[in-house]
């Protein structure tokens, strides 16, 4: 098998992980688990969503928790070498985004997030494609000019939940659109699940044909139907470096109910159970790349242990096999 021996991966679980929970998670929980994130070796890691609190209550900490993160000793010696980044998918969250920024205490990496599906785009941001990569030509220079790094997200890659099958090469040339505009790295995003291993090599492959410096290229992998981790196989193979995930396993898109309230806006899920859905494990893909001698830079025990709380914290044992069962024992593995 021919893959990369050193990959990065970003740990994305105080946002998109817990965007899809619906008890409210309390801030200081969010705040130790940012905390302990750096502490494990993440270098990249998503804080919360700028966006309207009333379409996702889970994120009305938002300025809250970035001060207290900002302030933490704990991994004050951390921060100035971490990317800490916030959900901006209009151009009211932009300007909230580079406010706080100027402020001393907001995210110093935002994302937008544009469809291969124009339903799913509509819905996702009031939008039609072409109005959504407009407005990110005006705001990109925005963020850009007061510090801020910019990820253009790519979505509905392999699927979409509202329309079906989507074209892959219709994902490479919004991919390439986003660094023409000016983002600062790209998402590969799996929105539901839909990916198979088969078609997942095929779009990396056709990516890495088409661009320049693949390390700016993140993949973002669901495991909605149990093909997670052999998706990132497929991705290895493909030739990819970047990658990121959530503890146990959890998000997915936003809770429509945060404490027994129903959120206006967020329509039905996609999913017929709406716990058995999330992302890759991080503990999970981060123990098997060691497995297969791939670097990681990553403290794995302290990962195994930080989703051990992840569980406790939202209340329910989550998909991650590794938290369980531990990783295998060198005398068992060979690799001493």
């Amino acid at each position: 098998m021919n893959y990369p021996k050193k990959v990065v991966i970003g740990d994305i679980t105080v946002r998109d992980g817990f965007q899809h929970e619906e008890k409210f998670i309390p801030t200081e929980a969010k705040l130790w688990l940012a905390e302990e994130l750096l502490l494990c070796g993440f270098k990249h890691i998503e804080v919360t969503n700028f966006g309207n609190p009333s379409g996702m209550p889970q994120f009305k900490d938002a300025d809250e928790l970035f001060k207290k993160l900002r302030k933490s000793k704990r991994v004050a010696h951390l921060l100035g070498s971490s990317s800490l980044t916030a959900i901006t998918i209009r151009e009211k969250a932009i300007e909230r985004a580079i406010e706080a920024y100027k402020q001393g205490y907001g995210p110093n990496r935002i994302l937008l997030m544009v469809s291969t599906s124009e339903s799913h785009q509509y819905k996702n941001s009031g939008l039609t494609i072409d109005e959504y990569f407009r407005m990110a030509e005006e705001w990109i220079p925005k963020a850009l000019d007061a510090g801020l790094k910019v990820n253009g997200t790519v979505s509905t890659i392999w699927g979409c939940p509202i329309e079906g099958p989507t074209k892959m090469e219709k994902a490479v040339e919004f991919a390439q659109r986003w660094l023409a505009i000016g983002a600062s790295d790209v998402e590969h995003a799996d929105h539901d699940g839909s990916a198979s291993p088969d078609r997942v090599y095929r779009y990396f492959s056709m990516l890495l044909d088409k661009v320049e410096r693949p390390e700016k290229h993140i993949v973002h992998l669901h495991t909605t139907r149990g093909w997670g981790l052999a998706n990132v196989l497929a991705a290895l193979q493909a030739g990819m470096t970047n990658y990121e995930s959530t503890l146990g396993g959890i998000g997915g898109q936003p809770a429509n109910f945060v404490d027994g309230v129903p959120v206006s806006g967020t329509g039905q899920y996609y999913y017929k159970d709406s716990l058995n859905v999330g992302l890759v494990s991080t503990e999970d893909m981060v123990v098997m790349m060691d497995e297969m001698g791939i670097e990681t830079n990553l403290d794995i025990d302290r990962v195994l242990e930080t989703g051990k709380m992840v569980e406790k914290i939202v209340g329910r044992k989550l998909r991650s096999e590794t938290i369980n069962q531990g990783r295998i024992p060198k005398s068992l593995s060979g690799r001493a």
